[in-house]
């Protein structure tokens, strides 16, 4: 198991059922996470309400989730249900590895 420390930033276009979707799987997913040893910082961005970063992100699409840390940046597109295409498109675990 690789313990470590991320950092994700989630965002969403207004408090839409998609974005409270991915806000929860994104949760839950820190949630196990976080009882395996790792450290995960989650920050949600509504792009209606700053829209700047958005432009700054390139943001084309949301819900979306980009791992900021560790490096390189990894982005996942959707609201998050498919955990292990979460873990996997963003680098924190293996195609086929079985946890979390």
């Amino acid at each position: 198991m690789t313990t470590g420390h991320y950092q994700l930033r989630l965002y969403i276009a207004g408090m839409t059922p998609a974005a409270k979707r991915a806000i929860e799987n994104l949760e839950a997913l820190a949630l196990e996470l976080g009882q395996q040893g790792e450290r995960v910082e989650i920050q949600v961005v509504d792009i209606m309400e700053r829209p700047q970063l958005a432009e700054d992100e390139r943001i084309l699409a949301t819900p979306v989730v980009i791992r900021k840390l560790p490096p390189p940046i990894r982005r996942v597109v959707g609201d998050l249900s498919e955990r292990q295409r979460v873990l996997v498109g963003l680098d924190i675990r293996e195609y086929g590895s079985k946890d979390p």
